[in-house]
C-alpha cells in the first residue's frame, strides 16, 4: 500500500494512505537512507508496517549539526524549494549562498522569497541587491501578514519546501497559502532581531489548490553535504568567468589572465561572492577527505574483524 510520509517522529512516522491518515512504526535506519518528510513508502496493507522507501525525485539534504561526514534528508520529492529571507532587517547573503547550494543539488529548482515585504523601505533595491547572489533563480516578494502571496501563486500546484532562518516568516507563508492559520507563528526578538523556533518538526501539508508544501524548523546553521555540482549551479556567474582563465589550474588568486579577478577589478564580480565560493570549495573539500576517512576505517575494521574470525575458527580442534 502507498503511503506518503507527512510528519517523522523519533518512534513513528505520521502517513496519508488512500484509506486516509495512519501512524506507523518508524524505521531503525540513518544517514540519507532514512525515510524523511515528503518520502512515498511501500507499507503492509493489515497493521501497517514500512516496507520500503520508494525511489525519490530529489533529496533536499544537508551536513549534521555534529560535524559528521553523513548527511541528513530535510525533504524528499520537492518541486520547488521556497528559500525565505525576511526584508525586515539585514538580507545574509553568505546564509543564501549556502542555501542554494543545497537547493541546487537536491534536484530542486529553488525560488528566492522575501518576506515582509511591508516592513521594508525600498522593495526594488532589496531585490536588486539579491539578484547577483542569486544567478538562475527568481527572485520574487511577498507579504504574508498582509496576505500579499500572489508571487507564490504560478507553484501552487508544486511540492514546495520553505528554508530559512527561525523568523523569516516561513509559517506566516504556510498560513497565507492555506488560507487558515494552520501553523503557529510569533514575532522576532527585540534584543537581537533573531526569530524564536516556533516550528518544532518538518510538517506535510495538503494546500488546496492542490500542491504539496512542507514547512521547515529554522535552520541554526547550514552545513552542506556532497554539494560539488549545486555549488557549481549556484555559482554558474563565477564559474563561467572561471572556464576563460588562460591556465586550467588557475587559482584566482593572482595568476596571469585570470578571468575572475578580471572580472572583480573591473567592478563586475564582488571580492565577497569570490571569497565565499572558495571557502565553501575548501568545505567540499575537506568533507569528501573526511568521507573518504571514514569510508577507509569502516573497510579496516570489517577486514580486521574477517581474519579475526579466520584466526578464531583455525585455532579450534
Amino acid at each position: 500500500m502507498p503511503a506518503l510520509l507527512t510528519r517523522v517522529d523519533r518512534s513513528a512516522y505520521d502517513v496519508l494512505t488512500p484509506n486516509g491518515s495512519s501512524r506507523v512504526p518508524a524505521l531503525a535506519t540513518g544517514g540519507l537512507d532514512a525515510p524523511t518528510v515528503g518520502d512515498w513508502l511501500a507499507l503492509t496493507p493489515v497493521e501497517p508496517v514500512v516496507v520500503q522507501v520508494l525511489p525519490r525525485s530529489s533529496l533536499l539534504a544537508r551536513g549534521t549539526a555534529r560535524g559528521t561526514s553523513e548527511g541528513q534528508p530535510l525533504a524528499a520529492n520537492v518541486d520547488v524549494i521556497l528559500i525565505c529571507l525576511g526584508l525586515s532587517g539585514p538580507l545574509p547573503f553568505r546564509r543564501l549562498e549556502r542555501l542554494l547550494t543545497l537547493a541546487w543539488e537536491s534536484g530542486a529548482t529553488p525560488v528566492v522569497v522575501l518576506t515582509k515585504a511591508d516592513l521594508c523601505d525600498d522593495v526594488d533595491a532589496a531585490v536588486r541587491s539579491v539578484i547577483p547572489y542569486a544567478p538562475g533563480s527568481e527572485v520574487v516578494t511577498v507579504s504574508a501578514a498582509t496576505g500579499d502571496v500572489g508571487a507564490l501563486a504560478p507553484y501552487a500546484a508544486s511540492t514546495l519546501v520553505l528554508l530559512g532562518a527561525s523568523g523569516a516568516g516561513k509559517s506566516t507563508v504556510v498560513n497565507a497559502l492555506m488560507g487558515s492559520d494552520v501553523m503557529a507563528v510569533s514575532d522576532i526578538r527585540e534584543v537581537d532581531g533573531k526569530g524564536r523556533h516556533t516550528t518544532s518538526h518538518r510538517e506535510l501539508l495538503l494546500l488546496p489548490g492542490g500542491g504539496i508544501i512542507i514547512d521547515t524548523p529554522g535552520l541554526r546553521g547550514v552545513a552542506l553535504h556532497a554539494a560539488d555540482e549545486g555549488l557549481a549551479l549556484a555559482f554558474s556567474d563565477v564559474e563561467e568567468l572561471a572556464t576563460a582563465c588562460k591556465f586550467a589550474d588557475c587559482g584566482h588568486v593572482g595568476e596571469p589572465g585570470c578571468a575572475v579577478l578580471a572580472s572583480v577589478e573591473a567592478g563586475d564580480l564582488g571580492q565577497d561572492r569570490v571569497d565565499s565560493w572558495r571557502k565553501l570549495q575548501r568545505e567540499l573539500a575537506f568533507q569528501a577527505r573526511r568521507t573518504d576517512a571514514r569510508l577507509q576505517s569502516e573497510e579496516s575494521r570489517k577486514w580486521r574483524a574477517f581474519a579475526k574470525a579466520n584466526r578464531a575458527r583455525g585455532s579450534r580442534p
